[in-house]
C-alpha cells in the first residue's frame, strides 16, 4: 500500500517541470608543468529546467493509474484484516461451542461411568447377565472415546486462534510462562 502511494506521489510530480542541476570541473592543459596553474582549471555550473507542453492526456491517465493502484492495495488490505478478524471471531466462537459440548459430554461421561458402576453391582448380586456390564462397559468406552474427540478439536481450534491472531509459541515462551503439564491431562481420557 505504500508503495502504490509512493506511485500515486511520482505521477502527479509529472506535472511539475523537472530541475536538473549539474557542475562540472577539472583542468585542462598541455603541459604537466603547468596543470597546478589557476589558469588551467576549468569549471562549469549549471540548470536546466524542462516541461512537457503537450501531453495528449497521459500524465492524467498515468495519475488515474496510479490512484485506481492505490484503491486497489486498500481494498486488498482491508480485505485481508477482514479476513483475518473472521478466522478470529470463527476460532472464538468454535472455542466457545467447544468448550460447552466438552461440558455435556464429560456429563455424559460420568453418567455412563455411574451406569457401568450399578451394572457391576447388579451383576454381583446376581441380578443382572455379564452382558449388562459389557453394555455399560462398551457405552462408557464410546462416552469416553467422544469426549477424546472434542479435546482433540479443542486444541486444533486453539492452534488455529493463535496462528490467526499470528502468534506463535517456542520453549522459550511456555517456560517463561511456566506452563507445565499435568498428570491428569496426559493419562485421563
Amino acid at each position: 500500500m505504500a508503495i502504490a502511494n509512493a506511485q500515486v506521489g511520482i505521477a502527479r510530480a509529472a506535472y511539475f517541470p523537472s530541475l536538473n542541476l549539474f557542475g562540472d570541473g577539472g583542468w585542462q592543459t598541455a603541459d604537466i608543468a603547468k596543470l597546478l596553474n589557476v589558469q588551467s582549471t576549468l569549471w562549469a555550473v549549471g540548470a536546466n529546467a524542462a516541461e512537457s507542453i503537450f501531453t495528449g492526456g497521459a500524465r492524467r491517465a498515468q495519475n488515474q493509474f496510479a490512484k485506481s493502484g492505490y484503491d486497489a492495495s486498500v481494498a486488498a488490505y482491508r480485505q485481508t484484516v477482514l479476513s483475518a478478524f473472521g478466522e478470529v471471531q470463527d476460532d472464538v466462537n468454535g472455542l466457545l461451542v467447544l468448550n460447552e459440548a466438552q461440558k455435556t459430554q464429560q456429563d455424559a461421561v460420568d453418567a455412563a461411568r455411574r451406569t457401568l458402576t450399578i451394572a457391576e453391582s447388579r451383576y454381583t448380586g446376581g441380578l443382572v447377565s455379564y452382558l449388562d456390564v459389557v453394555n455399560a462397559q462398551q457405552n462408557l468406552l464410546n462416552n469416553e472415546q467422544q469426549m477424546a474427540v472434542i479435546r482433540g478439536q479443542k486444541l486444533v481450534t486453539s492452534v488455529l486462534l493463535v496462528k490467526a491472531v499470528g502468534g506463535g509459541w517456542d520453549a522459550s515462551s511456555l517456560a517463561a510462562l511456566q506452563v507445565k503439564p499435568r498428570l491428569k491431562d496426559v493419562v485421563a481420557p
